[in-house]
């Protein structure tokens, strides 16, 4: 007699014993173990219920697709079965991630003279000192700024004499004069007050003050009392905290949920209970190769100062994707390859069927297709019920094999 694998044997056990006679029976067993006999059944007993015969006795043939498979009640409680549902319901993913506090950009300043000369007063003395818009910095003694004046006050003055002469040529020269040394001021930062100042007292001015041009934080100070600067030096470094800027890393697969101007809530540790509301301004368009990341910039007002530059912070993004078909999480079996779920069809039977679901918000999946509401769908011991549709699907694909029918007898 020819003999098969074991596990050929244990396959085609059931349809052995219903195809074959009591004579043929006992012809199988011939020669085997009783072991193997009490091995042989147990595999019958678990595949109570797999074969298509049973859907056959029930007039459900038609009803079914290949690999459905049929399980008692009994043995679903056994095994654990638990369904759920394919609804419509509301989805809002929630990233949650940390970010670093820092400096608006925008809002940081240098302050650097644009003649040289020696600093005479110095009124912000020390770093981290806050100052308003419009406070004086500094005044600057430049002789280059006094000659400058005094060419423009004698530029006024010959233009009242010049312009008294016939010739439009002379009359024009000294106006054109005075414009030149004027535009030299300005360019040095005189503004027109000063100018005008000027104009009425007559007298230049020995010094220049330097003002803050916003309200702010002094970051660095490198002016002191009588030292001497070149144009362009930078004697200070201003920050506007009004408005500050955070830095989160969003890993790549939590990227396609994150737009500008969209919406993100930060809580700081040292301010238990408060939060803070700020708008996506930047998405940086590369990754971090060992975390896997992108960094996003955020944007925050900070009307009282709260948040400090070098804070770190809790984040959280809440993402609305609208009203989606949905379906549980243990729902769905993933290979790699494929996307199943296992239906419930109602009676005991079971349908395995391939899927496609999209984003996973808590505890369930966006359905892309492959399902539709109101179906029920096994979330628990979905496995086992995939590995016997499996199994049943092998065995009935050899049970069809040339000479199957004939696996019992011998030569």
């Amino acid at each position: 007699m020819k003999r098969f694998s074991w596990l050929i044997l244990l396959l085609a056990l059931p349809w052995l014993i219903s195809g074959c006679g009591k004579g043929k029976e006992s012809d199988v067993h011939q020669g085997h173990s009783k072991e193997m006999k009490q091995e042989a059944k147990k595999v019958d007993d678990e595949m109570k219920g797999l074969t298509m015969e049973s859907l056959q006795k029930e007039g459900k043939m038609e009803e079914v697709t290949p690999g459905t498979v049929q399980i008692s009640p009994e043995r679903q409680q056994l095994i654990g079965v638990k369904i759920g549902a394919v609804e419509f319901k509301p989805l809002e993913k929630v990233i949650r991630t940390v970010g670093r506090v820092d400096y608006d950009e925008k809002r940081l300043v240098t302050i650097s003279p644009k003649i040289g000369g020696w600093i005479e007063d110095l009124y912000v003395d020390f770093t981290g000192r806050f100052v308003q818009q419009g406070e004086p910095l500094l005044t600057l003694y430049s002789p280059e700024l006094v000659s400058t004046q005094e060419e423009y006050l004698l530029a006024l003055r010959a233009k009242k004499d010049l312009i008294k002469s016939p010739f439009p040529e002379v009359a024009g020269s000294g106006n054109s004069l005075a414009e030149s040394a004027r535009r030299r001021l300005k360019l040095w930062d005189i503004n027109d007050d000063q100018i005008k100042a000027l104009e009425e007292s007559g007298q230049p001015r020995k010094t220049l003050t330097l003002y803050s041009p916003f309200s702010g934080i002094v970051l660095e100070k490198v002016a002191y009392k009588g030292m001497n600067v070149m144009p362009g030096m930078a004697l200070f470094k201003l920050a506007d905290l009004s408005v500050v800027w955070l830095y989160a890393d969003i890993y790549e697969y939590e990227l396609p949920f994150i737009r500008l101007g969209q919406q993100a809530a930060i809580q700081l540790s040292y301010l238990p209970g408060e939060v803070f509301t700020g708008k996506a301004i930047y998405i940086y368009p590369y990754l971090d190769p060992n975390t896997r990341t992108a960094k996003v910039r955020f944007e925050f007002p900070n009307p009282y100062g709260k948040l400090k530059p070098e804070m770190y912070a809790n984040v959280e993004i809440k993402v609305h994707l609208g009203r989606k078909l949905t379906v549980p999480e243990g729902a769905i079996i993933d290979t790699g390859i494929r996307q199943l779920a296992i239906i419930d069809k109602g009676s005991g039977y079971f349908e395995p069927r391939e899927v496609k679901v999209g984003a996973k918000v808590d505890n369930y999946y966006e359905v892309i297709r492959g399902l539709k509401a109101g179906e029920r769908v096994v979330t628990s011991a979905n496995f086992l019920i995939d590995s016997e549709s499996r199994l049943k699907e092998a065995v009935g694909a050899m049970a069809g094999m040339p000479g199957m029918e004939h696996a019992g007898h011998g030569k």
